[in-house]
C-alpha cells in the first residue's frame, strides 16, 4: 500500500491524445465503482427568569418572583407582560422588562405577551435540521419537514420520529401547531447528540448556536444556515419572536423608539449574524505538472477549474496544497515523463489566483525539486499575491511558524509539516523548503496557540497509501495533533479519498484525494478519480462543522461536481472505512 513518491509513474501515452486536445463540453458522469471497504421524562417548562429594569423612584428585589413587581408597588395595578416558557434559554438571559411593566405568570389577561408571533417582531431565531454527521442524504423539502411533523412519513427520513429538546418542541408548536403522535421525540438539549449518534439514522431540530462539528447541518429546500447565500426569508425554520397583545402598551414598552436605539428588551436582532460567519475550503494535492499541464497548455490554464472554479472562490478563505515549485526555467511539460522533478511554468498562478486563493501549504514532497532558487522564486511570488504561505518557508524558523488569519472575527491558525522528512524537507537554519516534522514543538505550539483563542487548523504532508482506510502511522500522528489541540487535522498528501473521525473534539480527515493532478483512471478501483473538498465554518470564534464536498475526475485535469447517486456511493465507502 506504501507508495511514497512512486504515485508520479508516467501516464500510458496512447490515452492522452483525444483527452486533452478533445475536452468534452458536456459531462457524461461515469458512475462511481466502490471498493469494498469493511472495517468497519419530560419536565413541564418553568417560568422564564428574567432581569427588570429599576424604577426611577423604587428598586426592584431581583430575589423577588417574577411576578411580585416592584417593591411596595402593587403588581397588579401595572401592566403586565407574559413571556412564553419555550423561550431560548440565550434569550431569556438577555431579556431586560422595564421599570412599570410587571411580569405575568400566565398568558391569560396579560396585557402583553413575548412569543412566537410576528405583530411586533423583536427577534429573528434561525433553527437548523441537523442529522449524525455520517448521514448520506444532504437535505429535504420544506413540505416533507412538515408533513413529517403532522405524521405523515415521506422523504429520507419516512417514519423517524424528529428528535428536540423541550424549548424547542414549545417553539415549534407554537409555530406549526401540535404534533403528530408519534412524529416527535423529546429528550433534554445534552443528550439529543449521543441518541441521535446511537440511533442512526436520524434527525433533529436544534437551535443555529447549539451547532457542533459532529452534527451535519441538512439543507431545507436548498437553504442552509452553513451557507453564505442563506435567506432566512426563504428558510422553514425561521421564527419570529414577537410582542403581542396591545400594540400601544407594545410601544411603550420598547420606549416607542425603537428606529432610534430603543432598549428592544435587550435582545438580539437574530442568533445567526452573517458577520460572525467565516467558510474555509481546504483541498488536497494540487500539482500542476505532466499531463495536467499539458492539458493546461492545450486547452487554457484556466481550464481546470471550469466546473468547480465557483465553490472556491465562494469561500471567505481557500486553502490550496500546491507541491511544486515555480521557474522561469521550467521545460514545456511532458505528458509520459519518467522522471520525478517537477516545476510549473510561471504562468500557471493564474489558475491559482482564479479560484481565490488565499493560503497556499508547502509541505509537499516537490517543493524543493528546483532547488534553493527555484523555492525562493515561488514565495516571492506569493508574497506578491498577498497569499498566506505555512510548512514550507525561506528557512526553517519561517516555514514551521504558524500562519495566524482573521476574518469576520474569527482567528484561526494554520500550522503543518512533512512527516517524510529527509530529502522531501529541505528547509533548514539557511535553506528553504518544506518542513520536517517535529511533533514536540508543534504539539507546544498548538497548545500555546489554543490557548491564546486561535482555532488551529493542522495539516500534513504524510506518507501516501492508496486505500480508504486510515493506516496506523497516520492515526497516531494526525490524533497527536487534535490531542495537543487542533481543531482540524487535514491530510493533504492523499492521491484518493480516506477516511476520517471525531477525537478530542476536532475533526480528522486523513486525505482528500488530489484536487489538481493528473492520476485519472490510473488507481485500482478508479479511487483516484475521486476527492474531496472540505467546507469547514466558524462562527464567532468557534468551529461549528464541516461540509464533505464530492468531486470526480473527467479527464487529467479537469475535476466536476459528484451527482447525487455517485456522491451517496463514494460516501457510503468512506463513511464505512470510518468505521461509522
Amino acid at each position: 500500500l506504501l507508495a511514497g513518491c512512486a504515485y508520479f509513474e508516467p501516464i500510458n501515452p496512447e490515452v492522452i491524445p483525444a483527452l486533452v486536445t478533445n475536452p468534452p463540453d458536456r459531462i457524461t458522469p461515469t458512475p462511481f465503482q466502490p471498493a469494498s471497504a469493511t472495517p468497519a421524562k419530560i419536565t413541564p417548562p418553568t417560568t422564564p427568569q428574567v432581569k427588570q429594569e429599576a424604577s426611577p423612584t423604587e428598586p426592584v428585589d431581583l430575589n423577588a418572583s417574577p411576578t411580585a413587581g416592584v417593591n411596595q408597588v402593587n403588581s397588579s395595578q401595572l401592566p403586565g407582560l407574559w413571556v412564553a416558557p419555550y423561550l431560548p434559554p440565550t434569550l431569556r438571559d438577555d431579556l431586560v422588562v422595564p421599570a412599570g411593566f410587571s411580569m405575568s405568570e400566565g398568558s391569560q389577561g396579560s396585557a402583553i405577551r413575548l412569543e412566537v408571533g410576528d405583530q411586533i417582531p423583536l427577534t429573528q431565531w434561525i433553527y437548523t435540521l441537523v442529522a449524525p454527521f455520517p448521514t448520506i442524504p444532504d437535505g429535504v423539502s420544506g413540505k416533507d419537514l412538515s408533513q413529517s411533523w403532522k405524521g405523515e412519513s415521506r422523504g429520507s427520513f419516512a417514519g423517524l420520529p424528529l428528535l428536540v429538546d423541550e424549548n424547542t418542541l414549545g417553539v415549534l408548536e407554537a409555530f406549526w401547531g401540535k404534533p403528530a403522535t408519534g412524529s416527535v421525540q423529546t429528550l433534554p438539549s445534552d443528550e439529543l447528540l449521543g441518541y441521535a449518534w446511537d440511533h442512526r439514522p436520524s434527525w433533529a431540530i436544534i437551535p443555529f448556536e447549539d451547532l457542533e462539528p459532529r452534527w451535519k447541518v441538512l439543507e431545507v429546500d436548498g437553504q442552509s444556515p452553513l451557507h453564505k447565500d442563506f435567506d432566512p426569508d426563504k428558510y422553514a425554520l425561521t421564527v419570529s419572536f414577537s410582542l403581542e397583545g396591545d400594540s400601544n402598551l407594545a410601544r411603550e414598552l420598547l420606549n416607542d423608539d425603537r428606529e432610534n436605539g430603543s432598549i428592544n428588551l435587550g435582545l438580539p436582532e437574530t442568533n445567526r449574524q452573517p458577520d460572525k460567519l467565516t467558510t474555509l475550503v481546504m483541498t488536497g494535492v494540487t500539482a500542476l505538472v505532466r499531463a495536467t499541464a499539458f492539458t493546461m497548455n492545450r486547452n487554457g490554464v484556466l481550464y481546470p477549474a471550469l466546473d468547480i472554479g465557483d465553490v472556491l472562490r465562494e469561500a471567505d478563505l481557500t486553502h490550496i496544497s500546491n507541491e511544486i515549485p515555480f521557474t522561469t526555467a521550467c521545460p514545456p511539460p511532458n505528458p509520459t515523463q519518467v522522471g520525478l522533478v517537477f516545476c510549473s511554468d510561471p504562468s500557471y498562478i493564474a489558475l491559482l489566483e482564479d479560484i481565490g486563493t488565499d493560503i497556499v501549504e508547502l509541505t509537499g514532497d516537490h517543493f524543493g525539486d528546483w532547488g534553493p532558487d527555484a523555492m525562493r522564486y515561488t514565495l516571492d511570488l506569493y508574497r506578491k499575491e498577498g497569499w498566506v504561505y505555512y510548512g514550507g518557508g525561506y528557512n526553517r524558523n519561517d516555514a514551521r511558524q504558524a500562519r495566524l488569519v482573521e476574518n469576520n472575527g474569527n482567528h484561526l491558525a494554520f500550522i503543518g509539516c512533512n512527516a517524510k522528512g529527509g530529502g522531501y524537507a529541505t528547509a533548514s537554519e539557511n535553506t528553504p523548503g518544506a518542513v520536517s516534522c517535529d511533533y514536540d514543538w508543534m504539539h507546544n505550539e498548538i497548545d500555546r496557540l489554543t490557548k491564546a483563542g486561535n482555532i488551529v487548523i493542522a495539516t500534513f504532508q504524510h506518507f501516501e497509501y492508496y486505500t480508504y482506510f486510515a493506516q496506523p502511522d497516520q492515526i497516531v500522528d494526525f490524533r497527536g495533533m487534535a490531542q495537543a489541540g487542533a481543531a482540524v487535522v487535514s491530510g493533504s498528501q492523499a492521491h484518493q479519498p480516506q477516511g476520517m473521525e471525531f477525537y478530542k473534539g476536532a475533526f480528522i480527515h486523513y486525505g482528500l484525494g488530489n484536487l489538481f493532478f493528473d492520476q485519472y483512471n490510473y488507481c485500482a478501483d478508479l479511487a483516484c478519480n475521486y476527492a474531496f473538498i472540505d467546507r469547514h465554518v466558524f462562527y464567532d470564534n468557534r468551529y461549528l462543522g464541516t461540509e464533505l464536498i464530492t468531486i470526480q475526475f473527467q479527464d487529467y485535469a479537469r475535476p466536476r461536481l459528484m451527482t447525487p447517486e455517485e456522491r451517496s456511493a463514494l460516501l457510503q465507502v468512506v463513511f464505512s472505512a470510518s468505521n461509522w
